[in-house]
């Protein structure tokens, strides 16, 4: 992944810094650490994972892992709102942190930052420094982003991977060509999408309360505020696209810092929204009927189209919205769009079958099952037994343990009557049915199409030994080792049950 590159739009003797809250509390985590903001994206969640690792999540096409930040620091967690955001940061390992919300990006001079703020730690909190905003807004906590994923996350060793897919996955790929991405910061206009590259923008801050206003001025200037030392003139970008203004203030506007022609600007939007790592091949440049429109009024350098199609982000650039005739210019620009490469040799195929508990998928490989048939009627109990081993049942005259999966991954149970399915698996000491909520199909998948687990699982790595991103159909699927199903302990149980069924039978 692509880091933030800030080195063109922060000064030296400054640092850059991305805020955020945690139950009313603001925290800050190194710009250069940031990759992008995202929306809370649809997870897959890990079996018996930490508290913290609310699952793996699909990034264009990228699977990583995400981390609930209120967990990390100690803080019931509760469900995500419309202000949640999911952080995408790689300090070295790439990982998505949850958030309630984000609040601005700050350019601080390197001397305000106070590297030893132990008397602010609270519970849960490992800092690496701490800053004030000025102005009675208080003090921000740089979170030891590391220090708190070490904590809640054992490491451990990956193990030796058990099959060939996960061999051929981890070798590198070189089929596919290195995608080129521009940084965006995009806020909302007029309930429309607007950004600006990061280099454009020198930092992003609340609407003060009270400005000072010009006399005779244009209806989309909206004043002056002091800004580091200096006074900064304050221009609707409502105005200067030929919106009408908001009939009311809801408290959520920001203002967006640029320089133009050298001198800052403060351009006031709605509300800001996300950072966004752009693929360049899916950046236009806007269509030639449109940029001719009123002798270049348009203002719109480029569209960019997301992944998956569900929004358009419209870029704008500094200049050309107070230079008319740079519109004029922009039929002729076009960016290179690099050219896909083919991969001439057909991959090795496997096979996995896949088996839902809940909304989750999971998948098997296949030349470990058996059969799948329907769940018995008559399961008989067995007493003095571990609580994940549901009992026996005679499957065409062998006594088969059964597995309930549910309970092997501390689910909560499903109502009677429901319609579940018995896999018979087979490892190399045991043969056992595993209890689950359905079986939807058998997966067909290149082996350079699994991706290893996440490495902050801890022992769920033995388990959950690959991932199949199916990103287009909105689907993870996690494939478990079925050797790993079972603890060691687990396993001599199981086995001392067998060998005594086997003596009585």
């Amino acid at each position: 992944m692509k880091k933030i590159d800030v080195s063109r739009s922060v000064a030296a003797g400054k640092r850059c810094f991305l805020t955020f809250y945690i139950e009313r509390r603001l925290y800050a985590l190194p710009a250069e650490w940031v990759v992008e903001v995202i929306r809370i994206p649809f997870v897959a969640r890990v079996p018996q994972a930490p508290r913290a690792l609310l699952g793996v999540a699909n990034l264009r096409g990228a699977v990583l892992p995400l981390a609930s930040l209120r967990v990390l620091l100690g803080i019931d967690d509760t469900n995500e709102s419309a202000t949640s955001r999911a952080i995408v940061c790689d300090g070295g390992a790439p990982i998505a942190i949850a958030v309630d919300a984000v609040d601005a990006l700050v350019t601080i001079e390197s001397g305000h930052v106070e590297t030893q703020p132990a008397q602010l730690n609270v519970s849960g909190e490992r800092l690496k420094g701490v800053f004030s905003l000025g102005e009675g807004r208080g003090a921000v906590k740089i979170l030891d982003l590391q220090s708190l994923l070490a904590e809640a996350f054992a490491e451990h060793a990956r193990p030796q991977r058990r099959i060939a897919a996960e061999s051929a996955s981890a070798a590198p790929r070189t089929s596919e060509p290195t995608v080129e991405r521009d940084t965006l910061i995009s806020f909302d206009v007029a309930e429309q999408e607007f950004a600006l590259e990061l280099g454009a923008v020198q930092e992003i801050i609340s609407l003060p309360n009270s400005t000072a206003a010009l006399p005779r001025a244009e209806a989309l200037v909206m004043g002056m505020m002091s800004f580091r030392e200096q006074l900064l003139p304050l221009l609707s970008l409502r105005g200067l696209l030929g919106f009408a203004p908001a009939s009311a203030s809801d408290a959520r506007e920001k203002i967006v810092v640029v320089s133009v022609g050298g001198a800052l600007v403060g351009l006031v939007v709605d509300r800001a929204r996300a950072i966004v790592s752009a693929d360049r091949r899916r950046i236009d440049p806007l269509p030639s009927v449109l940029s001719a429109r009123a002798d270049g009024e348009a203002r719109i350098r480029a569209i960019y189209r997301s992944e998956d199609g569900s929004r358009l982000i419209s870029i704008l650039a500094p200049e050309q919205l107070f230079r008319e005739d740079v519109m004029q210019r922009l039929g002729s620009e076009h960016r290179a769009v690099p050219p896909k490469e083919q991969s001439g040799k057909a991959d090795e195929e496997h096979k996995f079958l896949i088996f839902r508990l809940d909304d989750d998928e999971f998948g098997l490989p296949i030349e470990a099952v058996d059969e799948v048939t329907h769940v018995p009627d008559k399961i008989t109990r067995v007493p003095k037994t571990p609580k994940f081993l549901e009992g026996v049942i005679n499957l065409r005259g062998e006594v088969l343990p059964v597995v309930d999966q549910r309970r092997r991954f501390d689910m909560p149970q499903l109502n009677q009557g429901d319609r579940r399915c018995l896999i018979v698996v087979r490892t190399e000491r045991h043969r056992a049915g595993l209890i689950v909520d359905s079986v939807s199909e058998v997966l067909r998948t290149p082996a350079d199409s699994i991706e290893a687990a996440p490495e902050l699982t801890g022992d769920i790595t033995r388990l959950v030994h690959g991932v199949v991103n199916l990103g287009r159909k909105g689907r993870i699927v996690l494939l478990l080792d079925p050797a790993e199903l079972l603890t060691r302990a687990e396993h001599a149980l199981l086995h001392a049950f067998e060998s005594k069924a086997r003596a009585r039978s």
